[in-house]
Protein backbone atom coordinates (compact mmCIF):
# COMPACT_ATOMS: atom_id res chain seq x y z
CA UNK A 1 0.00 0.00 0.00
CA UNK A 2 3.29 2.33 0.85
CA UNK A 3 6.58 2.44 -0.33
CA UNK A 4 8.73 5.16 0.65
CA UNK A 5 12.16 4.88 -1.35
CA UNK A 6 15.10 6.73 -0.11
CA UNK A 7 13.49 9.55 1.14
CA UNK A 8 14.99 13.27 2.10
CA UNK A 9 14.19 16.32 3.22
CA UNK A 10 15.80 19.45 4.79
CA UNK A 11 15.31 22.84 5.66
CA UNK A 12 17.99 25.05 4.56
CA UNK A 13 21.64 23.18 5.11
CA UNK A 14 20.00 20.97 8.08
CA UNK A 15 18.51 17.49 7.26
CA UNK A 16 15.77 16.80 8.65
CA UNK A 17 15.73 13.04 7.62
CA UNK A 18 17.84 11.48 5.56
CA UNK A 19 17.51 8.49 3.22
CA UNK A 20 14.40 7.15 4.90
CA UNK A 21 12.93 3.78 3.09
CA UNK A 22 9.70 1.75 3.92
CA UNK A 23 7.08 -0.61 2.64
CA UNK A 24 4.06 -0.87 4.54
CA UNK A 25 1.38 -3.74 3.26
CA UNK A 26 -2.08 -3.76 3.38
CA UNK A 27 -3.27 -5.03 6.67
CA UNK A 28 -0.39 -4.21 8.42
CA UNK A 29 -0.30 -1.66 11.47
CA UNK A 30 3.23 -0.19 12.27
CA UNK A 31 4.60 2.33 14.51
CA UNK A 32 7.70 4.64 13.39
CA UNK A 33 9.62 5.83 17.10
CA UNK A 34 11.26 8.94 17.56
CA UNK A 35 12.02 11.83 19.75
CA UNK A 36 10.56 15.07 19.92
CA UNK A 37 12.21 17.00 16.63
CA UNK A 38 13.44 14.09 14.11
CA UNK A 39 11.07 14.84 11.81
CA UNK A 40 8.43 12.52 12.11
CA UNK A 41 5.33 14.74 11.45
CA UNK A 42 7.43 15.87 8.34
CA UNK A 43 7.70 12.75 6.85
CA UNK A 44 3.78 11.91 7.38
CA UNK A 45 3.43 15.43 5.15
CA UNK A 46 5.62 14.14 2.67
CA UNK A 47 4.25 10.91 2.32
CA UNK A 48 0.52 12.40 2.26
CA UNK A 49 1.94 15.39 -0.43
CA UNK A 50 1.32 17.88 1.69
CA UNK A 51 4.87 18.21 1.62
CA UNK A 52 7.51 18.04 -0.98
CA UNK A 53 11.04 16.26 -0.30
CA UNK A 54 14.02 17.37 -1.49
CA UNK A 55 14.82 13.66 -2.89
CA UNK A 56 13.44 9.93 -2.86
CA UNK A 57 9.85 8.45 -3.95
CA UNK A 58 6.65 7.99 -2.30
CA UNK A 59 3.99 5.46 -3.80
CA UNK A 60 0.42 4.86 -2.23
CA UNK A 61 -1.34 2.09 -3.96
CA UNK A 62 1.21 2.06 -7.03
CA UNK A 63 0.77 5.31 -7.50
CA UNK A 64 3.63 8.11 -7.19
CA UNK A 65 2.80 11.04 -5.62
CA UNK A 66 5.30 13.59 -7.56
CA UNK A 67 3.57 12.61 -10.95
CA UNK A 68 0.72 14.15 -9.92
CA UNK A 69 -0.69 17.80 -9.45
CA UNK A 70 -2.19 19.33 -6.65
CA UNK A 71 -5.65 18.43 -7.67
CA UNK A 72 -4.18 14.79 -8.71
CA UNK A 73 -2.57 14.47 -4.82
CA UNK A 74 -5.66 16.01 -3.20
CA UNK A 75 -7.89 13.11 -5.11
CA UNK A 76 -5.58 11.09 -3.94
CA UNK A 77 -5.42 12.02 -0.30
CA UNK A 78 -9.63 12.60 -0.68
CA UNK A 79 -10.06 8.44 -1.70
CA UNK A 80 -6.92 6.53 -0.11
CA UNK A 81 -5.76 8.52 2.75
CA UNK A 82 -6.96 8.70 6.56
CA UNK A 83 -5.13 11.21 8.58
CA UNK A 84 -4.95 11.72 12.23
CA UNK A 85 -3.58 15.59 12.50
CA UNK A 86 -1.63 15.76 15.51
CA UNK A 87 -3.58 19.26 15.87
CA UNK A 88 -6.92 18.21 15.22
CA UNK A 89 -7.70 20.34 11.95
CA UNK A 90 -11.47 20.47 13.17
CA UNK A 91 -13.54 22.65 11.50
CA UNK A 92 -15.17 24.91 14.33
CA UNK A 93 -18.54 25.47 12.31
CA UNK A 94 -19.79 22.36 11.78
CA UNK A 95 -20.75 19.86 14.37
CA UNK A 96 -18.93 16.83 15.69
CA UNK A 97 -20.92 14.48 13.32
CA UNK A 98 -20.59 16.69 10.68
CA UNK A 99 -16.52 17.11 11.04
CA UNK A 100 -17.04 12.87 10.96
CA UNK A 101 -18.83 12.68 7.98
CA UNK A 102 -17.12 15.20 5.95
CA UNK A 103 -14.65 12.38 4.03
CA UNK A 104 -17.62 10.75 3.52
CA UNK A 105 -19.90 13.70 1.99
CA UNK A 106 -16.43 14.34 -0.39
CA UNK A 107 -16.86 10.74 -1.91
CA UNK A 108 -20.61 11.13 -2.11
CA UNK A 109 -20.97 8.34 0.32
CA UNK A 110 -22.86 9.73 2.75
CA UNK A 111 -26.49 10.25 1.44
CA UNK A 112 -27.23 6.37 2.21
CA UNK A 113 -28.63 5.16 5.56
CA UNK A 114 -25.31 3.36 6.11
CA UNK A 115 -23.25 7.09 6.14
CA UNK A 116 -24.57 7.92 9.22
CA UNK A 117 -25.14 4.36 10.74
CA UNK A 118 -20.94 4.52 10.21
CA UNK A 119 -20.80 8.00 11.76
CA UNK A 120 -22.46 7.13 14.91
CA UNK A 121 -21.26 3.62 15.16
CA UNK A 122 -17.60 5.66 14.80
CA UNK A 123 -18.63 8.23 17.57
CA UNK A 124 -19.31 5.23 19.99
CA UNK A 125 -16.05 3.63 19.58
CA UNK A 126 -14.28 6.50 20.37
CA UNK A 127 -16.11 7.43 23.56
CA UNK A 128 -18.02 10.26 21.87
CA UNK A 129 -21.66 8.83 21.56
CA UNK A 130 -24.43 11.57 22.49
CA UNK A 131 -21.69 14.31 21.47
CA UNK A 132 -22.32 14.46 18.10
CA UNK A 133 -24.30 17.58 17.93
CA UNK A 134 -21.53 19.46 19.46
CA UNK A 135 -19.04 22.19 18.70
CA UNK A 136 -15.31 21.87 18.16
CA UNK A 137 -15.10 24.36 20.92
CA UNK A 138 -17.39 22.69 23.32
CA UNK A 139 -14.95 19.93 23.43
CA UNK A 140 -11.89 19.29 25.09
CA UNK A 141 -8.27 18.53 23.69
CA UNK A 142 -8.35 15.15 24.03
CA UNK A 143 -12.23 14.66 22.48
CA UNK A 144 -11.19 16.84 19.62
CA UNK A 145 -8.28 14.32 19.15
CA UNK A 146 -10.54 11.46 19.16
CA UNK A 147 -12.92 13.54 17.19
CA UNK A 148 -10.25 13.37 14.48
CA UNK A 149 -9.03 9.98 14.53
CA UNK A 150 -12.83 9.12 13.99
CA UNK A 151 -12.87 11.72 10.64
CA UNK A 152 -9.48 10.23 9.32
CA UNK A 153 -11.11 5.96 9.11
CA UNK A 154 -14.48 6.92 8.76
CA UNK A 155 -14.66 6.24 4.85
CA UNK A 156 -12.42 3.06 4.98
CA UNK A 157 -8.94 4.39 3.79
CA UNK A 158 -6.07 1.95 2.20
CA UNK A 159 -3.85 4.15 4.26
CA UNK A 160 -4.17 5.46 7.72
CA UNK A 161 -1.24 8.24 8.85
CA UNK A 162 -1.32 8.81 12.53
CA UNK A 163 0.45 11.66 14.03
CA UNK A 164 1.03 11.18 17.43
CA UNK A 165 -2.73 10.40 18.15
CA UNK A 166 -2.45 9.25 21.90
CA UNK A 167 -0.85 12.14 22.61
CA UNK A 168 -3.42 14.38 24.34
CA UNK A 169 -5.32 11.18 26.04
CA UNK A 170 -4.99 9.59 29.13
CA UNK A 171 -4.01 5.98 28.99
CA UNK A 172 -7.36 4.41 28.97
CA UNK A 173 -8.80 6.33 26.12
CA UNK A 174 -5.53 5.85 24.18
CA UNK A 175 -5.88 2.39 24.47
CA UNK A 176 -9.47 2.52 23.40
CA UNK A 177 -8.33 4.56 20.37
CA UNK A 178 -5.36 1.96 19.54
CA UNK A 179 -8.11 -0.53 19.46
CA UNK A 180 -9.89 2.02 16.99
CA UNK A 181 -7.22 1.80 14.40
CA UNK A 182 -6.30 -1.52 15.23
CA UNK A 183 -10.03 -2.69 14.11
CA UNK A 184 -9.92 -1.06 10.46
CA UNK A 185 -6.53 -2.27 9.79
CA UNK A 186 -8.03 -6.02 10.57
CA UNK A 187 -11.70 -4.99 9.47
CA UNK A 188 -11.12 -3.58 6.02
CA UNK A 189 -7.22 -4.50 5.45
CA UNK A 190 -6.18 -0.87 5.70
CA UNK A 191 -2.54 0.16 6.32
CA UNK A 192 -1.41 1.88 9.37
CA UNK A 193 1.28 4.08 9.93
CA UNK A 194 1.47 5.64 13.58
CA UNK A 195 4.36 7.84 14.28
CA UNK A 196 4.49 8.56 18.33
CA UNK A 197 7.49 8.98 20.97
CA UNK A 198 5.51 6.66 23.23
CA UNK A 199 6.81 2.83 23.69
CA UNK A 200 3.59 2.14 25.22
CA UNK A 201 1.32 2.79 21.76
CA UNK A 202 4.25 1.75 19.95
CA UNK A 203 3.53 -1.98 21.75
CA UNK A 204 0.10 -2.37 20.00
CA UNK A 205 1.83 -2.22 16.49
CA UNK A 206 2.30 -5.28 14.59
CA UNK A 207 5.83 -4.02 13.84
CA UNK A 208 7.59 -1.04 15.53
CA UNK A 209 10.53 0.85 13.57
CA UNK A 210 12.83 4.34 14.56
CA UNK A 211 13.36 7.57 12.70
CA UNK A 212 17.08 8.56 12.82
CA UNK A 213 18.69 11.36 11.71
CA UNK A 214 19.86 8.37 9.15
CA UNK A 215 16.43 6.78 8.02
CA UNK A 216 14.72 4.00 9.57
CA UNK A 217 16.06 1.37 11.83
CA UNK A 218 14.37 -1.76 13.60
CA UNK A 219 13.77 -0.86 16.93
Amino acid sequence: MLTVSSLSKRFGDTPVFLDVSLQLPRGQFVALLGESGVGKSTLLNCIAGLDVADSGQVQIAGTEIASLNDDGRARLRREQLGFVFQAFHVLPHLSVAENVSLPLRLLGRYGSAEGPARVAALLAAVGLHGLGERLPAQLSGGQLQRVAIARAVVHAPGLILADEPTGNLDPDTARLVLDVLKNEVQSTGAACLLVTHSEAAAARADRVLRLTARGIVAA
